[in-house]
């Protein structure tokens, strides 16, 4: 029997999924997490096949979790869902070390079959992602730059979409772990590289950014 960790910050969406995980007689919870640190701690001492895990979580990035899975050489397989559009976040999940990306939309229809497919070894991708992919690929990484969040970097776009939720410099730095002057100049390279003229303009975008890929 496979055993399987969900890391997600809402309890509601957790148990619902716990629920349908459990439908099947090869797959098993064996245990949950809201948190970056919670998440690791449990993945070290439980050893799960597979775990589930959401971008935004209580405190930290699904994103970061990844890294320090992989950076750990831990041997639990990774697949992400979220809320956000594939396009936003599945090439980062990818390249942290994920093996599969599911859009929450439609997770109801498919989380086994993408669970299954990440327990193989094998990658999981919608079908419109995989086709983006490929052409990127065939295109140049020019392709990329699609989106104004695609010129950040993980720890960027984290400080970026902290700051569209209305969450303070000193918030910021405390859910990631970072001290307020490192936020500042992560504010001051995002302002750049998205061609802002000032912090407000930094502020309207982001705020922008969260309620369209919310």
């Amino acid at each position: 029997m496979a055993s399987i960790v969900i890391v997600d910050d809402h309890p509601t969406t957790r148990d619902g999924l716990m629920t349908r995980i459990e439908l099947e007689a090869d797959l098993q919870v064996c245990g949950e997490a809201d948190d970056v640190d919670e998440a690791l701690n449990l993945i070290r001492s439980r050893h799960p096949d597979l775990a589930v895990i959401d971008v935004s979580l209580k405190t930290g990035n699904g994103i970061e979790l990844i890294k320090a899975v992989k950076a750990e050489n831990l041997k639990t397989r990774m697949l992400v869902w979220s809320m956000y559009e594939d396009s936003l976040y599945a090439e980062r999940a990818l390249r942290a070390g994920a093996m599969g990306y599911i859009n929450k939309v439609n997770a109801t229809d498919v989380i086994v079959d993408a669970i299954r497919t990440v327990l193989k070894g094998d990658v999981y991708l919608s079908p419109e992602m995989s086709a983006k992919v490929l052409h990127r690929v065939v295109h140049g990484k020019d392709m990329l730059r699609k989106s104004p969040a695609e010129a950040l970097s993980d720890r960027e776009l984290q400080t970026f979409e902290l700051i569209g939720r209305g969450v303070k410099t000193v918030d910021i730095a405390a859910a990631m772990h970072l001290s307020p002057k490192t936020i500042e100049t992560y504010r001051s390279r995002i302002k750049e590289k998205l061609e802002l003229d000032d912090m407000a303009a930094l502020a309207r975008e982001a705020v922008q950014w969260v309620i369209e890929n919310s």
